[in-house]
This record gives structure tokens, C-alpha cells and sequence, in this order.
């Protein structure tokens, strides 16, 4: 009888994204706790994450990650419109805002080289993007995004990343130069 040895690999840590340190992220872990406890809504059949925050600030949040956006810095937007996401328990706002940050996730994996990625984060963003529009269209209009002009840019987009993808595993370029650009939100 053989005995086999398992040993665990130790894996080089992952793009984090501009100004995220592991020091940033020990001092979160170490931070004063919220004013808000945390608390769940239901999404779909899912309960998710609920920090209620203002509305002043939600619309902060999403402000600030559109212009992470729109300057190509998609993982910072990811991480500036969570809070946006998490502090309303509305569900077409809820949507619309996850919408988005799968969006941006999209286009993360898009910088990484990772198509698969794109793909599913982009299919993502347009179910919910449609659960949105279906709950409350309002919502998004009140923000000034155009719900049906994004989810057509999505679906365009999706129907690029076949070929981005055999340009890449071809050596023509990094994924992101061979997609469209990101969709404008608004």
C-alpha cells in the first residue's frame, strides 16, 4: 500500500483592484461595526444582504462607481456600488443596482482575459437589468438609465465575446481591446 502526500499549494494572491491592500482589508475587518445591523431581504428565492443606508447615499454610491466605470476602473465601480446594492430593499432598485455591478464584474473578467467570465457576468447583469425594468421601471428612469438601451448593449456585447475570445486563444490582443467598450449607463 502506497500512502500519497497532500500538500497545499500556495497560490500567488489576485488582482485586487487599485487601492486595495491587505492592510485596507485587515482594517476593515477591524472597524467600528455599522450603525445598521445587517439584515436580509428576498431576492428572488434568495434572501441577500440588506444595510439600510439613505437615499443621499445611495445615490452617492452609485454616482461614484459610474465615474469608476467610465474611466475603465470596473472592479473599483464593482466595489463603490455595493453599498448602493445592500442599503435599499427595494426590489427594482435592488436589481437595477446589481445589474450594474455584475456589469462592471463583467468587464473585470474582460481586463483578466477571462471570457467565460464576461460571459456569465454579462448574462447576469441583463437578467437583472430585466428584473428591474419588470418590477419598476421608474426606478432607473429616476436615476436617468436607459434600461432598454443598456440590456441591447449588453446583448450586443454578448454576441461579441465569441469571436473575442477565439482572437484571444488566436494571440490578436487582450480580451478587453477585443470586445466593445463597455456599455454606457447612462
Amino acid at each position: 500500500m502506497v500512502a500519497r502526500v497532500h500538500r497545499r499549494l500556495r497560490h500567488p494572491q489576485t488582482h485586487r483592484g487599485p487601492g486595495l491592500t491587505d492592510e485596507s482589508i485587515a482594517s476593515d475587518r477591524t472597524a467600528e461595526p455599522r450603525s445598521q445591523p445587517a439584515a436580509t431581504v428576498m431576492q428572488g428565492d434568495r434572501r441577500k444582504a440588506y444595510r439600510p443606508i439613505p437615499t443621499e447615499e445611495r445615490c452617492a454610491a452609485l454616482e461614484a462607481g459610474l465615474e469608476a466605470y467610465g474611466r475603465g476602473d470596473f472592479f473599483q465601480a464593482h466595489e463603490l456600488l455595493e453599498p448602493a446594492w445592500m442599503g435599499t430593499s427595494d426590489p427594482a432598485e435592488r436589481a437595477l443596482y446589481q445589474g450594474v455591478i455584475k456589469l462592471a464584474a463583467g468587464y473585470v473578467h474582460a481586463v483578466r482575459g477571462n471570457p467565460i467570465g464576461v460571459t456569465r457576468n454579462l448574462l447576469g447583469a441583463r437578467g437583472l437589468l430585466m428584473d428591474s425594468m419588470g418590477a419598476d421601471p421608474g426606478v432607473a428612469q429616476g436615476l436617468g438609465v436607459d434600461l432598454r438601451g443598456l440590456i441591447d448593449a449588453i446583448d450586443a456585447r454578448l454576441a461579441a465575446v465569441p469571436n473575442a475570445a477565439a482572437g484571444l486563444a488566436g494571440g490578436m490582443g487582450p480580451l478587453i481591446d477585443l470586445l466593445p467598450r463597455a456599455p454606457k449607463i447612462r
